[in-house]
């Protein structure tokens, strides 16, 4: 009874149940409206069309394009009111230039790496290649002097977080997409308040959406009371906008710009298996100590500045080297980089696609959810058909039962090609890693879904030669001991019932 109380009281049901009723409303308004004149039939009928053509000649996802060009000519009005609220994927345009500058003025921040990459092409040329986009794309450099821990699990990184806290003197900086009251945050909130009071520069953003059900709606003001300077990112109001499209999925912890986090693993106990959800919660996260966490710091400050309307005017104090006196241990090549709604460049997704197209042996994939374009679905085909082996690991124990449905409706045609399929058997698998042949890797917070692909601010590093991809094919290899391989026995034994039910949520699954 709690439960249910707590659920209807609670801020996601109450915002939820206003922006329905404000739907209901336009709807009703303009029917009515389109009851009185009847030549507004037509003019909504022509303005569906002229938007359905703005749509396909945008540079946007084909899945996208097709979905709201269905809903747009099959309901005209609805989908153009709906289309207005959720259908934009990038912010509004006064929004996205102020954010542009920002970004623009910090990256000139970032240091020349042309020698890197020269070493980088003597190497492997390909593995240049896919730096190169990084760096040239999505403006994040490669480096060397970086040594990088690779974490199985979110109970091992955890302590190492702590310890990275407890250690700062100088600043922290912690970006999260959800945080909720337990033994993990609490723990946490307890060293930044002790930090803070000691004169460290500690600032922390959180996600508002994704913490709809785990934190109260001015959580920030409790964390400001404490010392910590906190925002939060896309305030959720009981309104329409096109900023709920838009959240900042991001995990990232530094400390005075030696050491940085980032992975799947967000502020809750489930993290830790303090609590138990959907199983055992298997996560992965990766810190790095040395030259590359500047890009997250800078990362963090775009983020920080463009909330805050304010601009830092000296970065030197944030510089990795401020505060070290030995040298940084090099480790391979490390790069991390960030994705953003608000250009045409899904950095994440080709990310994802570089390492599929480039793979000689073997690729191995670690994902919560499988909805990928036919883009990448023909990528993985093609590699799995040209004799690389291809394997994804799911969870076996969902978080979100219609997109675990959605992603298994997947499995059969990539099977069919030579994919192999695992799920996790002993719970729900959060990571979000790629590896390759033993020489490159990716780990960080970017889903193969619409969503993480295409809307949300995301973050991961990519690596070449570090100690961090071996351990991370090794935890996959562990994993897939874990887990059961799907056949094709499996897919066919989904009742036929569900089929057309699940195809039509594929065809909508880039407006969700």
């Amino acid at each position: 009874m709690k439960k249910i109380k707590k659920f209807l009281l609670g801020r996601a049901t109450i915002v939820g149940l206003a922006i329905l009723l404000q739907l209901c409303w336009i709807w009703s308004f303009l029917q009515g409206f389109l009851i009185r004149f009847s030549f507004v039939n037509t003019l909504i009928d022509v303005i569906a069309i002229f938007v359905v053509l703005v749509i396909v000649n945008k540079k946007s996802n084909p899945s996208h394009i097709i979905a709201w060009t269905v809903v747009i000519l099959a309901l005209p009005l609805v989908g153009l009111v709906v289309y207005v609220i959720f259908g934009r994927s990038g912010l509004v345009r006064p929004t996205r230039k102020r954010m542009e500058a920002i970004n623009g003025q910090l990256e000139q921040e970032f240091p020349p790496n042309e020698d890197i990459l020269t070493k980088l092409r003597e190497a492997d040329k390909e593995v240049y290649r896919q730096s190169k986009y990084v760096r040239d794309w999505a403006n994040f450099p490669v480096y060397e002097n970086t040594s990088t821990t690779y974490y199985k699990k979110g109970e091992e990184m955890f302590p190492d977080m702590l310890e990275a806290l407890e250690s700062a003197q100088h600043f922290i900086f912690m970006e999260f997409f959800i945080v909720e009251d337990g033994a993990m945050f609490g723990k946490i909130r307890d060293i930044l308040k002790r930090k803070a009071a000691a004169g460290v520069d500690v600032r922390f953003i959180y996600d508002d959406f994704g913490c709809v059900t785990t934190l109260p709606s001015k959580y920030y003001q409790t964390m400001q009371e404490m010392g910590i300077k906190c925002v939060r990112f896309n305030p959720l109001y009981p309104l329409m906008s096109v900023l709920m499209n838009n959240r900042d999925h991001r995990k990232i912890l530094v400390v005075d710009g030696k050491v940085g986090f980032t992975g799947g693993i967000n502020l809750a106990d489930e993290y830790i298996n303090k609590v138990e959800r959907f199983g055992y919660w298997k996560d992965t996260g990766l810190r790095l100590e040395g030259e590359a966490v500047w890009s997250f710091t800078v990362m963090f400050l775009e983020m920080w500045c463009y909330i805050t309307r304010t601009m830092e005017t000296d970065l030197s104090r944030f510089y990795p080297g401020k505060y070290q006196v030995a040298p940084f241990t090099s480790d391979g090549y490390v790069q991390p980089y960030a994705d953003s709604p608000l250009d045409s460049e899904t950095t994440g997704e080709n990310i994802y696609m570089n390492m599929i197209n480039r793979a000689r042996d073997y690729v191995y994939i670690f994902t919560p959810y499988l909805i990928p374009d036919n883009v990448m679905i023909k990528a993985l085909q093609n590699a799995a058909k040209s004799g690389v082996d291809v394997r994804i690991i799911m969870p076996g124990i969902p978080d979100k039962k219609i997109v675990f449905w959605v992603s298994q409706s997947y499995y059969e045609p990539l099977i069919e090609c030579g994919v192999k399929i695992y799920q996790y058997t002993p719970g729900f698998l959060h990571a979000k890693c790629f590896v390759s042949d033993d020489i490159v890797a990716t780990v960080g917070s970017i889903n193969m879904d619409y969503r993480s692909l295409y809307l949300h601010f995301e973050c991961g590093v990519w690596m070449y030669q570090s100690s961090a991809v071996q351990k991370v094919k090794e935890d996959m290899l562990q994993t897939m001991t874990e887990s059961e391989e799907i056949n094709m026995e499996f897919c066919r034994k989904r009742p036929a019932a569900i089929r057309p039910f699940l195809g039509v949520v594929r065809l909508f699954a880039p407006l969700l």
